[in-house]
């Protein structure tokens, strides 16, 4: 059984830092690219960051490029969303996920992933 599960999340003011972390179990962990995704409340779930299974190669949202870091470590089965410079916007809930298929270009699409954790509550305050 495939459990990702997040954590990290909470109140932080604007401008601050949180570390969200994802421990996987159930599955070979290196064999999947991760992603991170949000969903504020009445919006879609859109893309934030991914990570490729083992080279590292990774790709950002726009709206958070050059602010947030993705990072995994295999060994510990665990993938990472360093958020530094957090604004009102970014305030949402915030799942990772793993997708088995190998792609030329990481995926940006929520359907493109295979498992999902059940989310963190990230809430910036202006």
């Amino acid at each position: 059984q495939v459990q990702l599960v997040e954590s990290g999340g909470g109140l932080v003011q604007t401008g601050g830092s949180l570390r969200l972390s994802c421990a996987a179990s159930g599955l070979t962990f290196s064999s999947y690219t991760m992603g991170w995704f949000r969903q504020a409340p009445g919006k879609e779930r859109e893309f934030v960051a991914a990570i490729s299974r083992s080279f590292g190669s990774t790709y950002y949202a726009d709206s958070v490029r050059g602010r947030f870091t993705i990072s995994r470590d295999n060994a510990k089965n665990t993938v990472y969303l360093q958020m530094n410079s957090l604004k009102y916007e970014d305030t949402a809930v915030y799942y990772c996920a793993a997708e088995r298929l190998t792609r030329v270009l990481l995926s940006t699409k929520p359907n493109d992933y295979d498992y999902w954790g059940q989310g963190t509550q990230v809430t910036v305050s202006s």
